[in-house]
C-alpha cells in the first residue's frame, strides 16, 4: 500500500488510502491468492510434537469454504458472532477466514483465559458458536448453561457430548462457497481490550481494519514485503498484534507465515525456530525480547538472517536496541497502537534515523497528534494526550453494546488513546506512559519507560517495572519492582547499587527512592506490565 519513496517524508506526502467500497478480509487474504497463485505457501506450522505441516493458499480456500458451508448448515448466519478459542494453529487461521467470508463476526479468544473471562466475553458479544479444542471445551462446558445464545461448540480434536467435530464437518462439506458481498465498513471482528484499566471492552472492527493496518505494518518491517520475506510472531492470534499485525497483513501480501504454539514462551526455542524455518521478519513483543536478551551467544549457536524485527506494547529504550543490533544485525523498529486504533505510529530504520526511547512518527495515512483536554494540538515539547483523528480506516466502529464508553473515547473527532506523549521538533512521538502511569514527583512529570530501560541496563536486573507511590513531601516517589537475573541474591547493598546506577545516568529526580525485589511482575495476557497492581502494593 505504501508508495515508492526513499524517505519518510516521501512516504507520508505521497500516500493515498485505497479502500474499496466493497471489501472482505477473507477474500483478500485467501481467495485472491488461491485464484492467481494457488500453490503459493500460506502457512508453515510446527505442531507441538515437532511435526511440520505446510498449507498453500489453495488449501486455505478449500478448508475455509468447507467450514463456511458447515457453519451455515448449522444455522450460523451473516452478522453472527463466532468465538475462536484456539492457539496458533492452521484451524485457527482457517476459522477466521471462513467467518469473514460468511459475513460473520470473528471473536478471537485467548486460549489461556479462565472460565470467568470466557463467560464475560462470550456473554457480552452473544456468540452463537465457538471453535475450540479440548482445553477450551472443558472451560466452555462449565459455563454453557449460562450462555443461552451459544448454540454450537466445534472441537478441532475429538468432540465430546454436545460438541461437533471440526474436521469431520469440514471433510463432509462442499468446497464450493460464494463469499458474502460485504462492504468495507461492515463488521468483521470483535477484539476485547486487554483490560489494563477496568472491565475489557469489545472493540468492533470493520473489514477495512486490515487495510488500515497496512501502512504501519509495512513501515515497521522496513518496507514490507521484500523478496524472500517470511514472518513469525510468538504473539497469540487472539490479540490484535498477532492477528492484524502479522497473520492477516502477511496473507494480504501473499507472504508465508510461520506458526507454532509455545506452551510457555521459551527464548532459546524462539531462536531455534527462527533459524530452522528461515524466518526473515518477526514481531517480538518487548517481554519476549527481554527474555531473548538473556540467551547467551545466539549468533554462534544458530544460523539465521533476519531482515526486520518490530516490537510494540512497551517502550524498548537504548539497551534493547543495542542488543538487537548485536544479535540480529538490524535496528528493531518500535510501533505503537491499541486495540481500538492500531499500528498508527512506527519507527522505520530504512527511512528515518532511530531515536532510542521514542516510538517513531505517525504511519503514513494516520493523523496522530498530542492534544490537550479540549482537543487542541499541543506544540513540540509539551506532554499531552496521544490522539488519532477520524475518519481513519484502522479505527474501530464502536465498543460492542457500550455506546457510553464509545462516546467517552473521543474528544470531538479525536480518538484519545489514554496514553500520554510528547511530540519533538522532528515529528517523532515519545511515549510518556498511560494517563495513570505517569509519576508526579516534586513538580516533575516522569514516565516509567526511560527508568525501566535504565534499570535493565544493570547486569543484575532481568526485568523491572516502575510506579509512583504516595509521598507527603514530593506527592509521589519513584518505586522500582525488580526481577533479578538467575543466581543473583537480593540485598540492601545491591538495591543501593541499582539506585546509583540510575541516578548517575538519568536525572536525580528520576532514580527509584524505593526498590523491591520480586520473583515476577504482573502482566496482562498481551505481555504488558499491570502497573496499577504494583501501585496497590505501595
Amino acid at each position: 500500500m505504501l508508495p515508492e519513496a526513499d524517505s519518510y517524508e516521501g512516504l507520508r506526502d505521497r500516500f493515498v488510502w485505497s479502500v474499496p467500497e466493497r471489501y472482505n478480509i477473507g477474500v483478500d487474504v485467501c481467495d485472491k491468492w488461491a485464484a492467481c497463485d494457488p500453490e503459493r505457501t500460506a502457512l508453515i506450522h510446527k505442531r507441538r510434537d515437532g511435526a511440520v505441516e505446510t498449507y498453500s493458499f489453495a488449501d486455505i480456500r478449500r478448508l475455509s469454504n468447507r467450514l463456511a458451508n458447515a457453519l451455515a448448515a448449522h444455522g450460523v448466519a451473516r452478522g453472527d458472532r463466532v468465538g475462536i478459542l484456539l492457539p496458533q494453529a492452521p484451524e485457527t487461521a482457517v476459522s477466521h477466514v471462513a467467518v469473514y467470508k460468511m459475513g460473520g463476526v470473528a471473536v478471537p479468544l485467548f486460549s489461556l483465559f479462565g472460565v470467568e473471562a470466557l463467560e464475560y466475553r462470550l456473554g457480552n458479544c452473544g456468540a452463537r458458536a465457538v471453535v475450540t479444542d479440548a482445553v477450551g471445551a472443558a472451560k466452555i462446558a462449565q459455563i454453557r448453561d449460562r450462555l443461552p445464545e451459544l448454540k454450537l461448540v466445534l472441537r478441532i480434536d475429538e468432540a465430546g457430548e454436545g460438541e461437533l467435530d471440526w474436521h469431520a464437518l469440514v471433510d463432509a462439506a462442499s468446497e464450493d462457497f460464494t463469499p458474502v458481498d460485504t462492504a468495507a465498513d461492515d463488521p468483521a471482528v470483535i477484539i476485547y481490550t486487554s483490560g489494563t484499566t477496568g472491565q475489557p471492552k469489545g472493540a468492533l472492527h470493520a473489514h477495512r481494519v486490515l487495510l488500515g493496518h497496512l501502512p504501519g505494518v509495512e513501515i515497521s518491517h522496513d518496507l514490507f514485503p521484500q523478496p524472500g520475506d517470511r514472518i513469525w510472531t510468538p504473539a497469540d492470534w487472539a490479540w490484535i498484534g498477532g492477528l492484524l499485525d502479522v497473520l492477516m497483513p502477511a496473507w494480504h501480501h501473499g507472504v508465508t507465515v510461520v506458526s507454532h504454539r509455545f506452551e510457555k514462551f521459551d527464548a532459546e526455542e524462539a531462536f531455534r525456530l527462527i533459524a530452522d524455518f528461515q524466518v526473515r521478519n518477526a514481531f517480538l513483543p518487548p517481554t519476549a525480547l527481554k527474555m531473548m536478551r538473556a540467551v547467551k551467544d545466539p549468533q554462534t549457536r544458530w544460523t539465521y538472517s533476519m531482515r526486520s524485527v518490530a516490537s510494540g506494547g512497551e517502550t524498548l529504550g537504548a539497551e534493547l536496541l543495542d542488543w538487537g543490533r548485536q544479535t540480529f544485525g538490524l535496528t528493531i523498529n518500535e510501533f505503537y497502537g491499541q486495540t481500538e486504533c492500531n499500528m498508527i505510529v512506527s519507527s522505520c530504520a530504512m527511512v528515518m534515523p532511530p531515536k532510542p526511547g521514542v516510538m517513531g512518527r505517525p504511519a503514513p495515512g494516520h493523523d496522530v497528534a498530542v492534544i490537550d483536554g479540549r482537543g487542541d494540538r499541543l506544540p513540540p515539547g509539551e506532554i499531552g494526550l496521544i490522539a488519532v483523528h477520524r475518519p481513519d480506516p484502522v479505527m474501530f466502529l464502536q465498543y460492542w453494546n457500550n455506546p457510553e464508553a464509545t462516546a467517552a473515547k473521543f474528544i470531538g473527532d479525536w480518538l484519545v488513546t489514554g496514553d500520554q506523549g510528547e511530540l519533538d521538533a522532528d515529528g517523532y512521538i515519545r511515549f510518556v506512559g498511560r494517563d495513570d502511569d505517569v509519576i508526579t514527583s516534586a513538580g516533575y512529570r516522569i514516565g516509567p519507560g526511560e527508568i525501566e530501560d535504565c534499570l535493565i541496563g544493570h547486569p543484575a536486573v532481568r526485568m523491572a517495572a516502575v510506579v509512583g507511590v504516595p509521598d507527603p513531601l514530593r506527592t509521589e516517589i519513584v518505586k522500582a519492582f525488580i526481577v533479578l537475573q538467575d543466581g543473583v541474591r537480593p540485598s540492601d547493598a545491591l538495591a543501593a547499587e541499582i539506585q546509583a546506577h540510575v541516578k548517575t545516568r538519568l536525572a536525580a529526580h528520576e532514580y527509584p527512592r524505593a526498590v523491591e525485589f520480586v520473583d515476577s511482575l504482573p502482566m496482562t495476557t498481551t505481555g504488558k506490565i499491570i502497573r496499577r497492581e504494583l501501585r496497590g502494593r505501595g
